[in-house]
């Protein structure tokens, strides 16, 4: 059985679509030929979008709370990420310190393996060492192909190792279209991702708010204090030109051409745009933005429950609490187009009925389903916010006891 709550509703309006282009460039990249590709787009937010990214040969923009599609482009085809696979370094990194595993004070010693990797690098020596933070630092501005294999080797042992961390993570989140042969995106066989996997790395890595100190870092400086000062340039230009762009990384090869996957936020609304083989920055760049403009200007967020809210009481047999308060543990917010009024958006709390202790905190505990008129659009686990052990036999008793001798 279920226990169904109460829904209310909800009523949006709206404003028009901008579409500004911002160039920029990279002055270290070169420029190849387009990949000439058909484009196909559409959207899972009840709208087709025009071809926002007609130069790309693999695209999709999404909202990073929903995880809704609004444009996309050959979004599952399977593709060479190059530095883009440094999304994935950096997420099993930032897991590592919010689980404390890891701090940023910790220092990480390159290898001559770790020294010896060539592309974009932060120059390490063989044997150097630099703090997690600073490891950091080089791999999200500078896309250091030596910091990457230098911090998989702290976290796993060996690079190998660290690859089948990610590729398990991988797994874990439903990215069926990836599959990774090292930490950086150096080319080799048998590695590759497609844009909806890099979208969906990428609101997974946003949920941990720290690394946007990195990624949204214009410049900043390693061995600063040192006789040799390393001055640091992120790679991507639109935290620099575009309001509201804090990341997230670059990546370019001669095989996989420019690639970004870009993440911005205004008034609440938070977005992710991947694209894949553009000919260029400027037009990777210019892309990208204008996928930015289209969401900022068709978009917003509408707010169910905030972070923190209690949602409900959870019964619980056979704990030593008969009950504790559902706390939400993430932002709950659908995404609504703006301009078009949205009657009859409701949401319902639904709980399993007959749970019993013990109950682990974060165990899935039920699900809110959002609606809009008679169609669910949405749905979020719900999960326990503290552990509930199981009451002992004398508890039990006095409990069964009491309720024999209570008045109504």
């Amino acid at each position: 059985m279920i226990n169904i709550r109460k829904p209310f509703a909800a009523l949006v309006l709206g404003a028009m679509l901008a579409t500004v282009c911002i160039p920029a460039a990279h002055a270290d990249e070169k420029s190849p030929a387009p990949a000439g590709k058909e484009s196909r787009s559409g959207s899972s937010a009840g709208q087709t979008a025009p071809d926002l990214a007609p130069q790309a040969r693999s695209a999709i923009l999404m909202d990073a709370a929903t995880g809704t599609v609004v444009y996309e482009k050959n979004s599952h085809d399977k593709l060479p990420p190059a530095s883009i696979t440094k999304i994935m370094t950096m997420l099993l990194t930032v897991e590592a310190l919010d689980e404390g595993r890891l701090q940023l004070t910790d220092k990480v010693r390159a290898s001559e393996y770790a020294a010896s990797m060539g592309g974009s690098q932060i120059f390490l020596e063989p044997g150097e060492e630099m703090s997690v933070d600073e490891m950091l630092k080089g791999i999200a501005m500078a896309s250091g192909n030596d910091a990457s294999v230098a911090m998989a080797e702290k976290l796993a042992g060996s690079e190998s190792a660290f690859v089948e961390m990610m590729n398990k993570r991988a797994e874990e989140l439903g990215m069926k279209d990836t599959h990774f042969a090292n930490c950086n995106g150096l080319p080799a066989a048998n590695h590759y991702s497609s844009a909806h996997d890099i979208a969906v790395m990428s609101r997974e890595l946003l949920k941990h708010e720290r690394i946007i100190k990195y990624t949204g870092s214009y410049q900043d400086y390693l061995r600063k204090d040192s006789q040799k000062p390393f001055w640091l340039v992120n790679t991507n230009k639109l935290v620099r030109f575009y309001t509201g762009a804090d990341g997230l990384k670059t990546g370019y090869t001669s095989e996989a051409k420019f690639c970004l996957s870009a993440t911005a936020s205004r008034d609440g609304l938070r977005t992710v745009a991947v694209v894949l083989g553009e000919p260029n920055t400027k037009t990777r760049n210019s892309e990208v933005a204008s996928m930015f403009d289209y969401m900022f200007a068709q978009y917003k967020v509408h707010t169910i429950h905030e972070k923190g809210d209690t949602l409900a009481t959870l019964k619980i047999r056979k704990g030593e609490k008969k009950e504790i308060p559902l706390v939400a543990q993430e932002n709950y917010s659908l995404l609504l187009r703006k301009g078009i009024a949205q009657n009859g958006v409701r949401h319902e709390e639904v709980l399993l009925d007959n749970v019993k202790a013990p109950v682990a905190k974060g165990q899935t505990v039920g699900k809110l389903v959002v609606y809009q008129g008679d169609a669910k659009v949405k749905e979020y686990e719900l999960k326990a916010s503290e552990p509930v052990a199981k009451a002992g036999w004398w508890k039990l008793f006095k409990r069964t006891t009491g309720s024999l001798f209570s008045r109504d």
